[in-house]
């Protein structure tokens, strides 16, 4: 089955937050939201869905979870039950209320950026510090610094971290090796981890994807997951995303804490919609990724002989470029505001996920080709002058 990801789908004046929260003239490559129609068979879930006409409360059925695990065991290798779900509207609703779970105010939590900035304010959220384990960048590629996270992870006050894996911005893929340590550590300390894999379904060829609870029992026991078909599938609108916490101690009170932040129901669109895109979506999923390959080679060979200045090395997951504009001698601020004036670009700052993305740009490159070319000549268009 041929998918159309040329297409170029007018979203000005569709209320997406991404193209009319600026001028017209701006192109807009800056939040994680693609510019593709998603799978054919979720648009039909929500066709039928709008034509049953009644949009009450939502009940979540069991093909909701038969649905999620499914394609976790047939994908990922990563096994659950029912039992250990819990839904709700997204998934930082989720890391919010797992910290709300793990953690007093005054405790810590320890952050490896650059990484999401709704991770800093989430910890901040619930009143806790933050011990930042900056990431090490050797020769283009992001690694982790283990003996600096043994040292917060001993804090007597450090309770959990919050993972990204596959890590956003950095597009960073983490080996079996690099998180069986990062379990070792944090198993030695009390140190819960709790692992956001919204990305993992967008692995790139090449690599592949493992889930931190999937390492084993063990590791399973003291961490938490979060899932969503939102980036991939581009259902973020939607508003559903799932917990896994296999320890039923940890899993009340996770369940408890989305009731109090009133985050335990969904959208009934956002069901049918993971439904159809877990079950019948593999196809698209697939060619998706084949495009996002393409587009990540386009934009490596691109800014390599246009801008060869500006450091890049192409992400293993997630459709971002982390863009390394150092060289310019600018903030990350400085740097964005150029590229917005003379290019008519919108990128995200670095600092915007942490200290550690100064100098920094973050570009997306989930849109057809002809778009991407005309981002990335905005973007040389505006460095070079």
């Amino acid at each position: 089955m041929h998918f159309d990801f040329d297409e170029e789908v007018e979203r000005r004046g569709s209320g997406a937050s991404k193209w009319d929260d600026g001028p017209a003239d701006v192109l807009p490559m800056w939040v994680a939201d693609m510019d593709f129609r998603t799978a054919p068979p979720v648009v039909d879930a929500l066709q039928a869905r709008v034509a049953h006409g009644v949009f009450g409360y939502a009940h979540l059925p069991e093909a909701y979870f038969e649905a999620v695990s499914g394609w976790q065991a047939r994908r990922h290798r990563h096994y659950f039950t029912q039992e250990d779900m819990l839904v709700t509207s997204g998934v930082v609703p989720a890391i919010t209320a797992t910290l709300r779970a793990l953690t007093r105010p005054g405790d810590r939590v320890i952050l490896q950026p650059p990484v999401y900035n709704c991770f800093f304010s989430s910890i901040r959220n619930m009143g806790c510090g933050i011990e930042e384990n900056a990431l090490l960048l050797r020769a283009g590629r992001y690694e982790m610094d283990f003996d600096d996270l043994e040292r917060r992870a001993a804090h007597p006050d450090c309770r959990a971290l919050l993972l990204c894996n596959p890590h956003n911005p950095v597009g960073r893929v983490w080996s079996v090796e690099d998180l069986r340590r990062l379990h070792e550590i944090c198993a030695r300390h009390g140190v819960t981890v709790v692992s956001d894999e919204i990305h993992a379904d967008l692995t790139l060829p090449g690599q592949r994807h493992q889930c931190y609870a999937a390492l084993g029992p063990e590791v399973a026991a003291r961490s938490v997951t979060c899932l969503a078909a939102s980036k991939t599938f581009n259902l973020a609108g939607l508003q559903i995303a799932t917990i896994v916490a296999p320890d039923p101690t940890l899993r009340a009170r996770i369940n408890k804490a989305l009731n109090v932040h009133e985050v335990c129901d969904v959208n009934p669109f956002g069901i049918s919609a993971s439904i159809a895109a877990y079950t019948e979506g593999a196809a698209w999923h697939g060619a998706l990724l084949r495009y996002l390959d393409e587009n990540r080679r386009f934009a490596a060979d691109y800014l390599a002989e246009a801008l060869p200045k500006l450091a890049f090395t192409p992400p293993e997951a997630t459709y971002l470029a982390w863009l390394d504009a150092r060289a310019w001698g600018e903030s990350a601020e400085a740097l964005a505001a150029r590229v917005l004036a003379r290019g008519r670009l919108r990128l995200t700052a670095g600092t915007a996920y942490g200290a550690a993305g100064e100098g920094f740009l973050r570009l997306n490159m989930a849109c057809p080709r002809a778009r991407l070319e005309d981002g990335l000549t905005r973007l040389v268009t505006a460095l070079r002058t």
